[in-house]
């Protein structure tokens, strides 16, 4: 099936690993000029490689205002507009609530929500004068189901949620779609890490937490990135254009609810 942004410009935040270079992956499989941001040198020009010559692997630490504003720009300098944005953020640590600090609540908001409303304050000018655009963000199932041990991801997981939401109200008029991706438990480095520190709470071993993990889930296992960016792709497509303001939860039927 034909997806329709073949030639479309995408950023992909955080793209180098995990679910952000399988999304970025997806999109370049259909056609899009992707701009894929990271950390790490050797992580993004690996990612760049697979995703092709015309890729862009731009060096970037999103807790810093001057480093978005300078991949926006190389973006537009390497392929003269911005179509789509894929949000992606590193999770804040996991704790509960009493062993948190101030610095790390404030460290969690610059990485997790502020980076997003700075890419799409960037992006959505040029998005609206073309009078096409989409923006998928990342975030996760604990935006609809809080989990202690995840007490800040929680919190500005669900912000993102209404942040999509009031995007999408206030742009899907103009040709620009706004959705939320909510992914479940997939195998990435931070799905990995999460184990280990559940694991050694719990007093399990990692193998037992993932027998158990995947026996909760209906699918009865874990998620690949990759069935997680062909989601993603599928959401900037030409042919979800009546989708917005939604909450794709990809979880292989973990959770229940119906809101």
């Amino acid at each position: 099936m034909d997806l329709g942004i073949n030639g479309r410009v995408a950023m992909v935040a955080a793209g180098s690993k995990g679910l952000g270079r399988a999304a970025a992956a997806a999109l370049a499989r259909e056609g899009c000029k992707v701009s894929i941001c990271g950390r790490d040198p050797g992580a993004l020009e690996a990612a760049r490689a697979v995703l092709g010559g015309s890729a862009l692997a731009f060096p970037c630490d999103l807790t810093r205002p001057a480093d978005i504003e300078a991949w926006y720009k190389a973006t537009l300098e390497a392929f003269g507009q911005v179509d789509i944005v894929v949000t992606n953020t590193g999770g804040p640590p996991a704790a509960t609530f009493l062993d948190l600090t101030e610095a790390e609540w404030e460290s969690g908001v610059q990485s997790t929500l502020m980076n997003v409303v700075r890419l799409c304050r960037l992006a959505l000018p040029g998005m609206r004068a073309r009078g096409w655009g989409r923006i998928v963000h990342i975030t996760s199932l604990v935006a609809k189901q809080p989990t202690p041990l995840l007490t800040i991801s929680s919190t500005l997981r669900a912000g993102l949620s209404a942040l999509t939401r009031t995007l999408a109200q206030e742009f899907s008029g103009e040709g620009i779609t706004v959705n939320a991706l909510l992914p479940g438990h997939v195998m990435t480095d931070r799905q990995l890490h999460l184990a280990e520190v559940r694991a050694r709470k719990e007093g399990i071993t990692e193998a037992e937490y993932f027998t158990r993990a995947a026996a909760e889930i209906p699918a009865r296992r874990l998620g690949q990135p990759e069935e997680v960016g062909d989601a993603i792709a599928f959401l900037c497509s030409a042919r979800a254009s009546y989708i917005t303001g939604a909450s794709l939860q990809v979880d292989g039927g973990l959770i229940a609810s119906t809101f």
